[in-house]
């Protein structure tokens, strides 16, 4: 009997650090949640130039956003949208974000696009149009609040 229960409390130990997993660090903690549209897309160039809203702290600031680019031609627009990691101050959220992991496919043909800036501030971005796949340009996306 105490064999089968001390087992029981060994497995159920084990369960809930799968369940529960590593702790999370201040900057895995979400901060806020981003969306894009961008209707101005440079055929033969790819490069995106569009306008987003970030929702922070129950306010929403409006955004502008340049440097993403649509890997498939023939996309007159594209919705996006995405979490914000480590984010503190508002101020924060602005600057010039380089690629983290970028391109991978997701269901239907859109992507993910995980990008920081220099204040350490993350977004994971997720395309919503089917056959979209954003990438960032190679010196990066800027995002300045209007």
């Amino acid at each position: 009997m105490l064999r089968r229960t001390a087992y029981g409390w060994l497995t159920a130990a084990a369960l809930g650090l799968a369940v529960a997993g590593p702790a999370a660090s201040a900057d895995d903690v979400l901060s806020g949640t981003v969306s894009i549209e961008s209707t101005s897309v440079a055929l033969g160039v790819g490069v995106t130039w569009g306008d987003g809203v970030l929702t922070y702290n129950g306010q929403t600031y409006p955004f502008t956003i340049n440097g993403l680019s649509v890997v498939d031609l023939g996309i007159a627009s594209i919705t996006a949208a995405g979490e914000v990691y480590g984010l503190t101050k508002l101020e924060d959220f602005e600057g010039n974000y380089v690629a983290g992991e970028a391109g991978a496919v997701v269901g239907g043909g859109g992507s993910v696009v995980h990008m920081e800036n220099q204040n350490g501030v993350t977004i994971k971005l997720n395309t919503t149009q089917t056959g979209a796949k954003l990438t960032l340009a190679a010196e990066g996306v800027d995002i300045d609040l209007k």
